[in-house]
């Protein structure tokens, strides 16, 4: 299940209390950086974010013959993303608990 369909699910179950949201997530990201490893099929997703804090994600296959350069950026800038849900997620709640 990818994140247009979770959020679809959360708004027809009408979810409405304060949620991080895709939206959201992808509004705080400013910049993205790539690199692949000379020689290897690591690829790494640094992620800025509005704060100025970074975020990294990563990718690698076993086989070279199955690298693809396009993939492995999509893939590692998605891990870093997962890696941001819980930050955001961290401060809605701190947001919240002081109300």
């Amino acid at each position: 299940m990818n994140d247009s369909q979770i959020e679809k699910e959360i708004k027809e179950k009408g979810l409405t209390a304060p949620r991080i949201t895709p939206e959201h997530l992808e509004g705080v990201i400013v910049s993205e950086q790539y690199h692949v490893f000379a020689g290897t099929t690591f690829t790494a997703c640094l992620l800025t974010l509005k704060n100025g804090y970074t975020v990294l994600g990563e990718s690698a296959c076993a086989s070279p013959e199955n690298f693809n350069a396009e993939l492995g950026r999509k893939i590692a800038r998605e891990n870093a993303k997962n890696k941001i849900w819980s930050l955001e997620g961290y401060l809605l709640r701190e947001k919240l608990s002081q109300n």
